[in-house]
């Protein structure tokens, strides 16, 4: 896996080539986050914006809470982009990131995920790395048929095995390439696997089975409103509470999220509300979400309530989350 991954390794911003000087503790530990449920592509831009805007732990941690909340806008999962700011603050307290897995994992936001990817990447020790892609190429290597999620365990006790004690963070990248570019979820390209003659996947001619997932319960399915309020040229803005979902960012004015359309119910004053013949829908993690839009003007004499008015021309620049920010493209197309 080494001999492979000095000959194909993947250029990306954040590593070190192999066999180059050991890579920069902030940027491992900034991809690492990022990277947290989030494809390497959809990353690569927002990592290239940090770096350049907060080049280090120290200008990270002077950041203000929704400066970084809305640059970090759009890469979800936002629960991350506070931990971030959380765990910057407590590094530039301490003066440098700590080296081991035990202490990484006392940094807010760093799991057993991430504490051993920054300790082995970052700092040369040996460390376990198991991601979604480590976790299906060992799968298929040692062909565990147990299923998803009970066979974790198994798979990083396999994936322990096989991990050595020199060079464990260029494996652990090995591992993670194979699985992006050759091990993949489906028509794995196996006839380029440096592994192939060693997996039992492969042997069994069927390697794609692995890993065996058990089957994943519907998402629940909730409804909302959200409110396009316009006085002038400007559309009123809300901070969504500290805590939650989505929580801190500049957001339109909505509802609750609830089993049933919840109408006007926490609408942000009470106007002639117009309905748009038009709808919303949105993936979360847990839970799929239908909006109705409905649209009002007020004068400028008006009292207003509290909030921010945002220039409608300058929307995209509010760093509103996605799902915030297609209602707005669609209020925008209605409105055009």
């Amino acid at each position: 896996m080494l001999d492979w991954y000095d000959a194909h390794a993947r250029d990306l911003p954040w590593r070190a080539r192999p066999g180059a000087n050991a890579p920069d503790p902030y940027r491992v530990w900034l991809s690492e986050v990022m990277l947290q449920q989030t494809q390497v592509a959809s990353v690569i831009p927002y990592f290239a914006k940090f770096t350049a805007r907060w080049p280090s732990f120290a200008d990270l941690a002077a950041a203000e809470d929704a400066e970084l909340m809305a640059a970090w806008a759009g890469l979800g999962y936002y629960a991350r982009a506070r931990n971030l700011l959380a765990c910057a603050r407590e590094v530039a307290r301490r003066g440098s990131l700590p080296e081991t897995e035990a202490e990484l994992l006392g940094l807010p936001g760093v799991g057993g995920y991430t504490a051993a990817a920054i300790a082995a990447i970052a700092f040369g020790q040996r460390a376990v790395v198991v991601d979604a892609n480590v976790e299906r190429v060992v799968s298929r290597l040692f062909a565990v048929t147990e299923p998803l999620p009970g066979a974790r365990p198994k798979i990083r006790a396999l994936t322990d095995g096989i991990t050595p004690d020199a060079r464990a963070g260029d494996f652990a990248q090995a591992m993670m390439d194979l699985g992006s570019g050759i091990c993949t979820a489906r028509a794995p390209r196996c006839l380029a696997c440096p592994l192939r003659e060693q997996c039992d996947g492969f042997a069994g001619g069927a390697p794609e089975r692995f890993p065996v997932k058990t089957p994943k319960p519907a998402k629940p399915q909730r409804h909302g409103t959200m409110f396009w309020l316009t006085r002038g040229d400007a559309v009123l803005l809300v901070r969504r509470p500290a805590k939650g979902l989505l929580g801190g960012m500049r957001a339109l004015p909505t509802g609750p999220w609830s089993e049933t359309p919840p109408g006007l119910i926490g609408a942000p004053l009470a106007t002639d509300w117009r309905w748009l013949d038009a709808l919303v829908r949105h993936g979360f993690t847990h839970f799929n979400l239908d909006v109705r839009l409905a649209t009002a003007t007020i004068a400028a004499h008006t009292d207003a309530p509290e909030g921010e008015w945002w220039p409608i021309a300058g929307i995209a620049a509010a760093g509103l989350p996605t799902v915030f920010a297609k209602a707005a493209n669609m209020f925008g197309r209605m409105h055009a």
